[in-house]
């Protein structure tokens, strides 16, 4: 990136540098030194030869680093089996997918118009790998630190408001325990939306508990995976909220849906 990198190609910058990348790598907070980079990396093999598939495969191994830094000093006391099953959780194609959609790679995807009207701008597999291959190009083109930084913008958020024990059991049986230890009744699941065509479908699940009059929302690429993301929000909701400040029983429901662009 122009002010980390001793790389400067204003041929390739001119030639690539759309409108829509530029908005992209405001929302990355990036800027690229060699902007044909930040152009594979969004470019589906569908649309030409010079696609994202050689910086998918060393965006994931930067990705893994930089994830596996990052519990290694959030969650300090925990063993290496722990660690590597959120870390396992974080990488996942629907966490990647979610993080690519709020980003915007959808509006930026090059793809063959028989693969832009089969809805490819919105498949988790595409973002999902598009996302790794833009964290391959940011290492290409400024370096470790760089990368590891956007990997850290990207993932920091989630991991630091959380806690061992929500990653490491199911959040449907977690939270089904933090109820049942202060005697409360167990909340309900029900499908609010399902999004797409039956084969790539994005579920959108209610998690709902009656006595604190709270209702949250999380999307899945299956029906259990928003159980399971809807179970994981709402415990941090509970995690973070006094149990003084927590919703009466007669006010009005408060509703919490996880963004979606």
């Amino acid at each position: 990136m122009a002010s980390t990198s001793k790389r400067n190609h204003p041929e390739g910058q001119a030639a690539v540098l759309t409108p829509a990348l530029q908005a992209l790598q405001q929302r990355l907070g990036c800027v690229f030194s060699d902007a044909r980079l930040l152009a594979r990396a969004v470019t589906h093999k569908s649309f030409g030869a010079d696609h994202y598939e050689r910086l998918e495969f060393l965006g994931d191994a930067v990705l893994n680093l930089g994830v596996s830094a990052l519990l290694y000093k959030q969650f300090d006391r925990s063993d290496e089996g722990d660690l590597t099953r959120v870390r396992a959780h974080l990488v996942r194609q629907d966490m990647l997918h979610k993080l690519a959609q709020q980003i915007g790679l959808p509006e930026v995807m090059r793809l063959s118009e028989g693969e832009a009207k089969g809805g490819g701008a919105q498949r988790p597999s595409i973002l999902a790998d598009a996302l790794e291959a833009i964290i391959g190009a940011v290492y290409l083109d400024a370096g470790h630190d760089a990368a590891r930084d956007l990997v850290l913008r990207l993932f920091e958020p989630m991991v630091v408001e959380s806690t061992m024990e929500g990653w490491s059991k199911d959040a449907k049986t977690a939270l089904q325990e933090w109820l049942q230890g202060r005697k409360m009744p167990v909340p309900s699941y029900s499908i609010v939306e399902t999004i797409g065509k039956a084969h790539e479908q994005t579920f959108i699940v209610a998690c709902a508990l009656p006595d604190l009059n709270m209702t949250v929302t999380g999307e899945g690429l299956s029906r259990r995976a928003a159980e399971q993301a809807a179970a994981q929000a709402v415990l941090a909701r509970l995690q973070s909220t006094q149990s003084t400040d927590l919703p009466k029983a007669g006010k009005a429901t408060v509703v919490v849906k996880k963004k979606r662009i």
